[in-house]
């Protein structure tokens, strides 16, 4: 079963972590969707955070994890929140379960193919020897060469733990994401529609959803409203946090 934390009461409301993120990158998001009414349910998905690992690894099996969450929590309706990676997942489960989903947000990314590009990140990712047990700073040290990004790098040192004491390990599966790689750009399939009110939200800088994806987006999601935010990137809702959450709070209620 998917780890989760819970906030709140009312409507459910689950949110979708991105690659190499958690559940506990959205608790403060979590936390204001509480005081609109609803019960936020943010996951971790398999082979992140504190869920699961598994060598099975596709967007077949997170949204059935994500169909299981749901039975397991007695979750008939939600609304759900994805961004990049779990926005795809969010987008198979609707179009999979339509029947159990009322909205949709998907947050800076399509439903087209991805082409792998986190190529400078997994060379970093890799860089490091945990068997050496660096300490954070060294960790951080050994990322700055392939990521020279501080957010990005902060964002990955998050997914740091002490195994035990002296033993720093990544909360992530890194053996699996190295295998697997090709799995996160994977397309929405052909024929998959979801017909309910859905939102694609797009940082005004980023390249993920391009106005030229417009007519397939369309395609897939008939009923769909776009969003962009001016003058942030893929992390939309960390470089504006106000207006992300204005923009989704409106279209949920």
């Amino acid at each position: 079963m998917l780890y989760s934390r819970i906030e709140g009461q009312g409507r459910a409301l689950l949110i979708i972590h991105g690659f190499l993120g958690m559940s506990d990158n959205w608790k403060s998001f979590g936390s204001l969707y509480a005081t609109e009414g609803f019960q936020t349910h943010m996951l971790d998905l398999r082979n992140h955070g504190k869920s699961f690992h598994s060598d099975n690894f596709s967007y077949d099996v997170m949204s059935k994890d994500v169909l299981e969450y749901c039975q397991e929590h007695n979750l008939h309706k939600v609304s759900i929140i994805g961004h990049s990676m779990g926005g795809k997942v969010a987008m198979l489960f609707a179009t999979l379960y339509p029947e159990m989903v009322e909205k949709l947000i998907v947050a800076d990314i399509g439903p087209k193919y991805y082409k792998p590009h986190h190529q400078d990140i997994f060379a970093g990712l890799n860089a490091i020897d945990f068997s050496s047990k660096p300490s954070r700073t060294e960790v951080e040290e050994i990322l700055y060469p392939f990521i020279s990004d501080f957010g990005t790098r902060q964002f990955l040192m998050k997914n740091l733990y002490w195994i035990e004491p002296g033993q720093l390990g990544f909360r992530f599966n890194l053996e699996v994401f190295n295998k697997e790689i090709e799995v996160i750009g994977t397309a929405l399939p052909e024929k998959n529609i979801f017909e309910k009110p859905t939102m694609f939200i797009r940082g005004g800088n980023s390249n993920y959803i391009l106005d030229a994806d417009l007519p397939e987006i369309k395609k897939h999601f008939p009923n769909f409203e776009l969003v962009t935010i001016p003058n942030v990137g893929h992390w939309l809702h960390a470089e504006n946090p106000k207006v992300f959450f204005e923009e989704t709070a409106r279209f949920l209620k």
